[in-house]
């Protein structure tokens, strides 16, 4: 597994709740796909050729 250490902090928008904010292309390094785990599950981001944005598990 690959760690992101130079993920970028969270931006501030106009955003009226503390929600963070990531430019899904800094998750995503080589330009494809990012794996994300939670509680020991891995998913899958992937960012398709019509920009649109997949998570699967």
């Amino acid at each position: 597994m690959i760690l992101m250490p130079n993920l970028s902090s969270p931006r501030a928008q106009d955003n009226p709740e503390d929600t963070a904010v990531y430019d899904a292309r800094d998750l995503i390094v080589n330009g494809q796909k990012a794996n994300i785990v939670l509680d020991g599950q891995t998913y899958t981001l992937r960012i398709t050729r019509a920009g649109k944005l997949i998570l699967t598990k």
